[in-house]
């Protein structure tokens, strides 16, 4: 499969390094210095030859894309695939700039740029069978890919998985703050708060059992992980608060995409 990378930045060069060998990878990126080791840079979009078998991979900055639309129609045309990475442009935005429906809209997360991310992807309506395998392809360099039904989930998605890592990492940042505001060093207690957390992540990749199960075996009834759950769950404090989180984040991406 020939694919053409549009936007070459940190989730882009990841996934281009993800598809060295496998595929024939183009790179139109005006500002990116550096490409990733077997990609081929393309000077001008005109230059890509389109073709059914060609992929291309739209991970610029969502408002750039309105500048590139025209250039990218001629692809369209030739039946290229589109799969989006961009946030805030949908389906019938993506289908208006390009002129086709054979596109792909999906939310990655940021750890994908290391190959444990998550992505959500929803098809466009010209999208054949045969492309979801080629989406699956493309994706899984990047960690786990997951389908839905509805675009309107991608709001959703967003709030939990798109915009999640930082909310775990603004936790661990509380819970530095916390430990110093107990007694520790700052130094010593970010130390402490970003190894749980990056452990406790890893832990739960690979430990098979439920959430609520690693939860539970680690918090002995009448011990200190329970004195600290309690705050957490008194009134349903962590659960109000997170719902709370998510709706904004989901009625913001509702806005975004207009």
């Amino acid at each position: 499969m020939d694919v053409l990378l549009v936007g070459c930045g940190r989730m882009g060069g990841a996934m281009a390094r993800g598809w060295q060998g496998a595929h024939r990878v183009l790179v139109f990126d005006p500002l990116a210095a550096e490409l990733p080791e077997g990609a081929e840079r393309v000077e001008r979009l005109d230059d890509v030859e389109p073709g059914d078998d060609l992929a291309v991979v739209l991970a610029v900055k969502p408002q750039v894309f309105p500048s590139i639309g025209d250039s990218l129609r001629p692809l369209a045309r030739g039946d290229a695939l589109f799969v989006s990475i961009m946030a805030g442009i949908t389906l019938q935005g993506l289908n208006d700039a390009l002129g086709s429906g054979r596109s792909v809209r999906t939310m990655p997360n940021t750890p994908a740029a290391i190959g444990q991310g998550i992505t959500a992807a929803v098809a466009g309506r010209d999208v054949r069978m045969s492309d979801f395998a080629r989406v699956n392809e493309l994706l899984g360099p990047t960690g786990q890919v997951v389908w839905i039904d509805e675009e309107a989930q991608i709001d959703a998605v967003t709030a939990v998985s798109g915009s999640g890592p930082a909310y775990f990492f603004r936790f661990t940042e509380a819970l530095a703050k916390a430990g110093a505001d107990a007694g520790l060093p700052p130094e010593l207690s970010m130390q402490l708060a970003r190894a749980t957390f990056t452990g406790a992540a890893a832990l739960a990749g690979a430990d098979p059992a439920e959430i609520a199960e690693l939860r539970r075996q680690v918090t002995s009834p009448g011990g200190t992980t329970a004195a600290g759950l309690a705050q957490m769950d008194q009134e349903d404090a962590i659960d109000r608060l997170v719902r709370k989180v998510v709706d904004a984040a989901a009625v913001r991406s509702r806005e975004l995409a207009g």
